[in-house]
Protein backbone atom coordinates (compact mmCIF):
# COMPACT_ATOMS: atom_id res chain seq x y z
CA UNK A 1 0.00 0.00 0.00
CA UNK A 2 1.29 3.60 -0.84
CA UNK A 3 0.16 6.08 1.71
CA UNK A 4 -1.28 9.38 0.55
CA UNK A 5 -2.51 11.15 3.02
CA UNK A 6 -3.94 9.88 6.59
CA UNK A 7 -7.36 8.35 4.59
CA UNK A 8 -6.21 7.67 1.41
CA UNK A 9 -3.68 5.06 0.52
CA UNK A 10 -3.64 3.47 -2.67
CA UNK A 11 -2.80 -0.46 -3.71
CA UNK A 12 0.29 -1.49 -5.37
CA UNK A 13 -1.80 -3.32 -7.86
CA UNK A 14 -3.57 -0.35 -9.75
CA UNK A 15 -0.19 1.11 -10.23
CA UNK A 16 1.50 -0.19 -13.78
CA UNK A 17 4.86 0.32 -14.65
CA UNK A 18 6.36 -0.08 -18.18
CA UNK A 19 9.59 0.60 -19.23
CA UNK A 20 10.71 2.33 -22.31
CA UNK A 21 14.06 3.78 -24.33
CA UNK A 22 14.48 7.28 -22.85
CA UNK A 23 14.84 9.68 -25.38
CA UNK A 24 17.99 11.67 -26.12
CA UNK A 25 21.95 11.61 -26.43
CA UNK A 26 23.40 8.32 -24.35
CA UNK A 27 26.33 6.39 -24.09
CA UNK A 28 27.17 2.89 -25.58
CA UNK A 29 24.18 0.97 -24.04
CA UNK A 30 21.80 3.72 -25.27
CA UNK A 31 20.07 0.92 -27.67
CA UNK A 32 19.89 -1.58 -24.98
CA UNK A 33 18.39 -0.76 -21.90
CA UNK A 34 15.20 1.10 -20.98
CA UNK A 35 15.86 3.76 -18.17
CA UNK A 36 12.80 5.70 -18.72
CA UNK A 37 9.53 4.36 -16.49
CA UNK A 38 5.84 5.17 -17.84
CA UNK A 39 3.58 5.01 -14.86
CA UNK A 40 -0.36 4.31 -15.81
CA UNK A 41 -3.12 4.78 -12.54
CA UNK A 42 -6.66 4.57 -13.58
CA UNK A 43 -8.12 7.36 -11.09
CA UNK A 44 -11.55 6.30 -12.38
CA UNK A 45 -11.89 3.50 -11.40
CA UNK A 46 -9.36 3.26 -8.00
CA UNK A 47 -11.66 2.86 -4.96
CA UNK A 48 -9.80 5.51 -2.87
CA UNK A 49 -10.39 8.26 -4.56
CA UNK A 50 -14.03 10.11 -3.97
CA UNK A 51 -16.03 11.54 -7.45
CA UNK A 52 -15.26 14.88 -6.21
CA UNK A 53 -11.60 13.85 -5.62
CA UNK A 54 -11.47 12.56 -9.00
CA UNK A 55 -12.63 15.85 -10.96
CA UNK A 56 -10.12 17.70 -9.36
CA UNK A 57 -7.29 15.11 -10.26
CA UNK A 58 -8.43 15.16 -13.96
CA UNK A 59 -8.38 18.78 -13.86
CA UNK A 60 -4.83 18.99 -12.65
CA UNK A 61 -3.66 16.09 -14.94
CA UNK A 62 -4.52 18.14 -18.00
CA UNK A 63 -2.85 16.24 -20.90
CA UNK A 64 -1.68 13.37 -18.54
CA UNK A 65 -5.17 11.64 -18.38
CA UNK A 66 -6.56 9.46 -21.40
CA UNK A 67 -10.73 9.70 -22.00
CA UNK A 68 -10.83 6.78 -19.99
CA UNK A 69 -9.33 8.15 -16.58
CA UNK A 70 -6.09 7.02 -16.66
CA UNK A 71 -3.10 9.15 -15.78
CA UNK A 72 0.34 8.84 -17.91
CA UNK A 73 2.88 9.72 -16.03
CA UNK A 74 6.41 9.34 -18.20
CA UNK A 75 9.74 9.63 -15.98
CA UNK A 76 13.18 10.05 -18.23
CA UNK A 77 15.30 12.11 -16.47
CA UNK A 78 17.78 9.96 -14.72
CA UNK A 79 20.12 7.43 -16.17
CA UNK A 80 19.24 5.14 -14.23
CA UNK A 81 15.19 3.09 -13.94
CA UNK A 82 14.98 2.99 -10.20
CA UNK A 83 15.28 6.90 -9.79
CA UNK A 84 13.07 7.44 -12.62
CA UNK A 85 10.57 4.85 -11.27
CA UNK A 86 10.54 7.01 -7.82
CA UNK A 87 10.21 10.02 -9.88
CA UNK A 88 7.55 8.80 -11.51
CA UNK A 89 5.80 7.38 -8.39
CA UNK A 90 6.61 11.16 -6.28
CA UNK A 91 4.64 13.33 -8.89
CA UNK A 92 1.83 11.00 -8.75
CA UNK A 93 1.47 10.94 -5.03
CA UNK A 94 2.27 14.90 -5.82
CA UNK A 95 -0.72 15.19 -7.66
CA UNK A 96 -3.21 13.44 -5.45
CA UNK A 97 -1.95 14.65 -2.49
CA UNK A 98 -3.22 18.27 -4.38
CA UNK A 99 -6.58 17.02 -5.34
CA UNK A 100 -7.30 16.11 -1.86
CA UNK A 101 -7.50 19.77 -0.79
CA UNK A 102 -10.66 21.26 -1.29
CA UNK A 103 -10.80 24.92 -2.92
CA UNK A 104 -11.25 27.90 -1.03
CA UNK A 105 -14.74 29.15 -2.16
CA UNK A 106 -14.43 32.97 -2.87
CA UNK A 107 -16.97 35.33 -1.84
CA UNK A 108 -17.68 38.27 -4.20
CA UNK A 109 -17.37 41.82 -2.47
CA UNK A 110 -18.02 44.71 -2.82
CA UNK A 111 -15.74 48.02 -2.41
CA UNK A 112 -16.76 50.15 0.64
CA UNK A 113 -17.66 53.65 0.08
CA UNK A 114 -14.90 55.33 1.54
CA UNK A 115 -12.56 53.44 -1.07
CA UNK A 116 -14.94 53.88 -4.08
CA UNK A 117 -14.19 57.94 -2.78
CA UNK A 118 -10.90 57.46 -2.87
CA UNK A 119 -10.47 56.33 -5.81
CA UNK A 120 -12.56 58.70 -7.85
CA UNK A 121 -10.39 61.42 -6.10
CA UNK A 122 -7.56 60.21 -6.91
CA UNK A 123 -8.55 59.84 -10.60
CA UNK A 124 -9.89 63.86 -10.37
CA UNK A 125 -6.68 64.89 -8.62
CA UNK A 126 -4.59 63.34 -11.90
CA UNK A 127 -6.82 64.80 -14.14
CA UNK A 128 -6.36 68.13 -12.77
CA UNK A 129 -2.45 67.61 -13.28
CA UNK A 130 -2.68 66.53 -16.72
CA UNK A 131 -5.13 69.62 -17.77
CA UNK A 132 -2.46 72.30 -16.63
CA UNK A 133 -0.02 70.64 -19.03
CA UNK A 134 0.34 72.32 -22.35
CA UNK A 135 2.05 74.20 -24.54
CA UNK A 136 4.86 76.09 -23.81
CA UNK A 137 4.18 79.93 -25.26
CA UNK A 138 7.51 81.08 -27.49
CA UNK A 139 7.33 84.32 -25.17
CA UNK A 140 8.17 82.32 -22.15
Amino acid sequence: MIQISSSISIAEKEIKENFIRAPGPGGQKVNKTESAVQLRFNARTSPSLSHSQYKRLKALAGQRITREGVIVITANQFRSQDQNRKDALDRLIKMIKKSTETPKIRRPTKPSQNAMKRRLDGKRHQSAIKKERGKVSQSD
